[in-house]
């Protein structure tokens, strides 16, 4: 008779975008420190834009802390009271390459200069790369100032999977770590889906999480 398998719950973990709790590395080092030179900007607008999972949030996050900025999805722009969002003179939009509504975004971006605010952009590619119909709208967001977040170099990797492992109460040696940086792929999305990985099936199998138990569930299936 067959043991039936566990499953893992997939529960809820704590992700902290505090100041303190943003790694550092020379990915992000730019992006970084023009978040903290606020409001010594280059313009009343910014672009932070960067792959998957490489910090945008977190950065918008410590922005929105430092100015009282509003944060909002690009999505709800065409829904959105535009004047009360910019209320406190600073405003996130994330994902904005996704918004359906150019016309709301034009819009917007002409009213953080008619309003002396402030706005940051989050997107996963520059605003001039942006497929728009609204010609003004294209000349705009061609004008818009950009920093880029860049994949992680091997120190940043290192220390974004002890922080993942920390975010679920885990506490994993160095052994694991070299481990895991030498063979996923080098980005921040394939380090939390890893770090994801390894914690569901130490779940289902009550087994720490070890090195031994990373190889075993990083092992490729067979053909």
């Amino acid at each position: 008779m067959s043991v039936p398998r566990q499953l893992a719950l997939a529960l809820p973990h704590a992700e902290s975008f505090a100041r303190e709790d943003f790694l550092t590395g020379a990915s992000n080092a730019a992006a970084l420190a023009m978040i903290e030179r606020w409001p010594d900007w280059p313009d009343r607008a910014l672009a932070l834009i960067g792959p998957e999972g490489s910090g945008k949030s977190h950065l918008a996050a410590i922005w929105a802390e430092k100015s009282g900025a509003r944060r909002i999805a690009a999505r709800a722009l065409g829904e959105t009271d535009l004047i009360g969002a910019l209320a406190t003179g600073a405003l996130v939009v994330e994902d904005a390459a996704q918004a359906p509504d150019e016309r709301a975004l034009f819009h917007l971006l002409n009213l953080v200069r008619e309003e002396d605010a402030f706005l940051l952009l989050t997107a996963s590619s520059s605003p001039a790369s942006w497929r728009v119909a609204l010609a003004d709208l294209g000349s705009r967001l061609r004008a818009v100032p950009v920093v880029a977040l860049s994949a992680p170099d091997d120190a940043l990797l290192r220390a974004l999977l002890v922080k993942l492992f920390a975010d679920r109460q885990l506490a994993v040696d160095e052994s694991l770590i070299g481990y895991l940086a030498t063979r996923i792929e080098r980005s921040f999305a394939a380090a939390r889906e890893t770090v994801t990985l390894i914690d569901r099936e130490a779940l289902r199998q009550q087994r720490p999480v070890t090195r031994a138990l990373a190889a075993e569930t990083l092992k490729p299936d067979p053909a």
